[in-house]
């Protein structure tokens, strides 16, 4: 029997295995029918995302675990959805490369912070977003819902760049000492 203040963190690990599947679904084919499927299976992992979250913190069980491999579960699913919508001609390698370099910087601005102070940087509304506008993207991206795709992915790209401004901007005083 597995204890409910294990189901979170279950669930993240659940998302993480989604990943090879989804990469193998988009690999055999650009065919409608797989994207459809590899879709469906983003969604499903995408779901996990906010009902591992939830769940969290509706029963108070927030772990180092979770905090930890919920966040890289993320970045790990939508940089390797972005990555083979590239590979697919589905997304422009600029657009998919920024959203990929701000991942990073807000990750490594997440530990700084961490490091200094032990400040963690909780997501706000323009990170939750540009994560809900990639998430949607991707899927009917995948469903060759091009012109919708395309449009969410542009927004997206929007708060993207909006939200990691956002976050340097609060954790300027890291950077203080930085030009002097």
């Amino acid at each position: 029997m597995i204890k409910k203040e294990n189901i979170p963190n279950l669930l993240t690990i659940i998302r993480i295995f989604m990943i090879p599947v989804f990469l193998i679904l988009t690999s055999i084919s650009t065919d409608l029918v797989w994207n459809i499927v590899a879709a469906v299976i983003f969604a499903l992992a995408s779901f996990t995302d906010y009902l591992d979250g939830y769940l969290a913190r509706k029963w108070k069980v927030v772990t180092n675990f979770g905090k930890f491999a919920d966040p890289l579960a993320d970045k790990m699913l939508v940089m390797s959805a972005f990555i083979m919508l590239v590979g697919m001609k589905m997304a422009p390698a600029w657009v998919v490369a920024i959203i990929i370099c701000r991942e990073l910087a807000v990750t490594g601005l997440r530990l700084l912070l961490v490091e200094n102070g032990g400040t963690v940087l909780a997501a706000a509304m323009p990170g939750k977003i540009k994560t809900v506008t990639q998430m949607f993207s991707i899927i009917f991206l995948l469903c060759h819902l091009n012109l919708l795709g395309t449009i969410l992915l542009y927004i997206a790209l929007f708060f993207t760049i909006y939200s990691g401004y956002d976050y340097f901007k609060g954790a300027g005083y890291l950077f203080k000492d930085t030009f002097k």
